[in-house]
C-alpha cells in the first residue's frame, strides 16, 4: 500500500470527509435492505459537524483521505452507543474497522466511563455481524431502525479498570 493507515480522534476539518465516506460505504447496507433513507445517507453535513465536536467519533486516515470512521457516545443508561462504523471498499477486510472500534471503546470507557458497549445493526448485514461478534459483542436482543429496518443489538462488557486495548 505503501503508507499505513493510522487511527486518530476526528477534527472539524474531518466533517466533509467523513459526512461522504458514510455515503460512500452505506450505499451497500441500502441496497441490502432496499431502503435508501437509512440515517447514514440522510444525515445532513451539520449533524455530523455536531457530532464531531461532542461525540466520540475516531477516523482511520491514509495519508490525508478519510478512509474510516466511527461514532460513539454515551447513552441514558450510561452504556456507550457505537455507530456508523465504516471502511472505505477498496480497504475493507484488512482490519480497519476492528482498529476503529477498539479505538472508540477504548476512549469511551476511559474518557467517559462506560461500563459497556452497545451497538445495532441490520439483520442481514452479515458481515457486519461476524465482526462485531469476532471482536467479542454478543446478541442481546431486536430493534426496529427509525427507517424501519429491523436491527440487531450487541453487547460487550468493557473490561474491568484500565480499558486494555489488544491487537
Amino acid at each position: 500500500m505503501g503508507m499505513s493507515v493510522t487511527i486518530s480522534v476526528a477534527t472539524e476539518q474531518d466533517a466533509e470527509q467523513i459526512f461522504r465516506l458514510q455515503y460512500l460505504c452505506f450505499q451497500s447496507e441500502a441496497a441490502l435492505y432496499g431502503n435508501y433513507r437509512i440515517e447514514p445517507l440522510v444525515q445532513p453535513l451539520e449533524s455530523v459537524r455536531e457530532a464531531v465536536a461532542a461525540d466520540c467519533v475516531f477516523v482511520a486516515r491514509l495519508g490525508d483521505e478519510v478512509v474510516g470512521s466511527v461514532h460513539g457516545s454515551i447513552d441514558e443508561d450510561g452504556a456507550a452507543s457505537i455507530g456508523k462504523l465504516c471502511v472505505h471498499p477498496r480497504l475493507q477486510g484488512h482490519g480497519i474497522g476492528a482498529r476503529l472500534l477498539r479505538a472508540a471503546e477504548s476512549a469511551l470507557a476511559e474518557e467517559r466511563g462506560a461500563t459497556r458497549f452497545r451497538l445495532h445493526t441490520g439483520h442481514r448485514s452479515e458481515g457486519n455481524l461476524r465482526l462485531y461478534r469476532r471482536v467479542g459483542y454478543e446478541t442481546v436482543g431486536t430493534s426496529k431502525g427509525t427507517d424501519g429496518v429491523p436491527m440487531i443489538v450487541l453487547e460487550k462488557t468493557a473490561p474491568a479498570g484500565r480499558y486494555a486495548a489488544t491487537a
